[in-house]
């Protein structure tokens, strides 16, 4: 499966943004989805997950309340709709699925990645 992360750009603090990764090439059903985002000379940091089979999600402790991912099997595409956005939200953030069951957190776990999409919250 192929990964198509689009929807950055520049945003204010307090606005928002909706993230959209769109897959190619086989059905996004059987998938679990992250979003995770980099910042030069860091780590990747997971900020969203969902499971494929039963919509269970799962936010890092920075997004919580802020962030929701959701998917469209229909139009085999996972979002994340990003409100009250803060400048720490500034990142690269990227989108990354793996054939499995329930919810997977780490990175580690995931066998497909997107390109990214840059996302800057400035005033």
């Amino acid at each position: 499966v192929q990964l198509q992360a689009s929807g950055g750009g520049l945003a204010r603090p307090g606005g928002s943004l909706r993230l959209s990764c769109e897959a190619s090439g086989e059905r996004l059903d059987f998938y679990a989805v992250g979003w995770f985002r980099q910042r030069p000379g860091q780590e990747r940091e997971g900020v969203a997950f969902i499971s494929h089979n039963d919509g269970s999600t799962h936010y890092g402790d920075s997004v919580k309340g802020r962030f929701t991912i959701s998917r469209d099997n229909a139009k085999n595409t996972v979002y994340l709709q990003m409100n009250t956005l803060k400048p720490e939200d500034t990142s690269v953030y990227i989108c990354a699925a793996v054939r499995g069951w329930g919810l997977f957190l780490k990175a580690s776990e995931y066998d497909y990645w997107g390109q990214g999409t840059q996302v800057t919250v400035s005033s």
